[in-house]
């Protein structure tokens, strides 16, 4: 069965698979009249550490579609979990930190929906609160070129069809900081939809919680685990091999829950699905 509901809040992004041209070497680059981006990776502390694959997910994603990347060492923690945990002073050195070492990007994209909005949502309220004026500048000029990565190839690149291939049965977990606070709507299904050879399934209840939270599943382990098994149930429901999202922080959490059942279904970043090919 192929997903054909939409999340809360969507446009309509209709295939535009006819504006990538197609060379034997399985490169896609941008249609004639075009030119290649700059893009710089905002890999986050917590795909640096913990999931790596994701950041050469997204550098094999888009070299394959014709842009340039790099990735610029300097980077460190955005703070979102500092100001989370109510140490919002604490996080204006990382803040100003962020705003050095990308203020030369042309666009900046992040595959983490939560840390996209802690620069584009939160930074404006730590600058101020820092009461640096030139901190608040430099927020305002850099807040627009940092992109979620869905948001960055439908509406930036104009593309939903990547040329991917990924022959498995999947479901889509929407996470709350890209349905609620980017509302990327439907934006990461519209570019699965696209994928070569994909079983693409609707998660039953997929607007719901999945529990992680950050340190919300510290602070309230019982409360986050209730609502990581009604998540888990909505997944096997699916009998998905697959479970993927825009966020390795909810995927790891969801993916616990799954290994400690001895389930079979695993989660893949969504990146990771869409560099795929065969």
């Amino acid at each position: 069965m192929t997903v054909t509901t939409r999340i809360r809040g969507a446009t309509d992004h209709r295939p535009r698979a006819a504006t990538l041209e197609h060379r034997a070497d399985n490169f896609l680059h941008p249609p004639e009249g075009s030119r290649a981006l700059r893009v710089s990776l905002f890999i986050t502390c917590f795909n640096d550490t913990l999931f790596p694959a994701t950041g050469i997910a997204v550098t094999r994603l888009l070299e394959r579609l014709g842009h340039d990347v790099d990735f610029p060492e300097e980077q460190t923690c955005c703070g979102q979990m500092h100001l989370n945990s109510g140490y919002a002073d604490e996080a204006v050195p990382l803040v100003k930190r962020f705003v050095r070492v990308f203020a030369d990007a042309e666009v900046i994209v992040s595959p983490s929906a939560s840390c996209v909005g802690m620069v584009r949502d939160q930074y404006e309220k730590v600058a101020e609160r820092s009461g640096d004026s030139g901190l608040a500048r430099a927020v305002e000029d850099l807040r627009p070129r940092v992109l979620e990565l869905s948001e960055l190839l439908v509406d930036r690149l104009g593309v939903t069809d990547v040329g991917a291939y990924y022959p498995h049965r999947v479901t889509y977990h929407p996470t709350c900081h890209g349905l609620r606070g980017l509302n990327l709507g439907d934006r990461p299904l519209t570019l699965l939809r696209a994928v070569d050879g994909i079983d693409l399934v609707e998660l039953p209840q997929a607007e719901e919680c999945c529990g992680f939270g950050g340190t919300f599943a510290v602070k309230n382990a019982d409360t986050s685990a209730a609502m990581l098994e009604d998540k888990i149930r909505c997944v096997l429901d699916t009998k998905a091999e697959v479970c993927t999202a825009g966020d390795n922080s909810c995927l790891m959490h969801i993916g616990g829950g799954l290994s400690r059942m001895r389930a079979s279904a695993r989660t893949v970043h969504l990146a990771e699905i869409l560099a795929a090919t065969r």
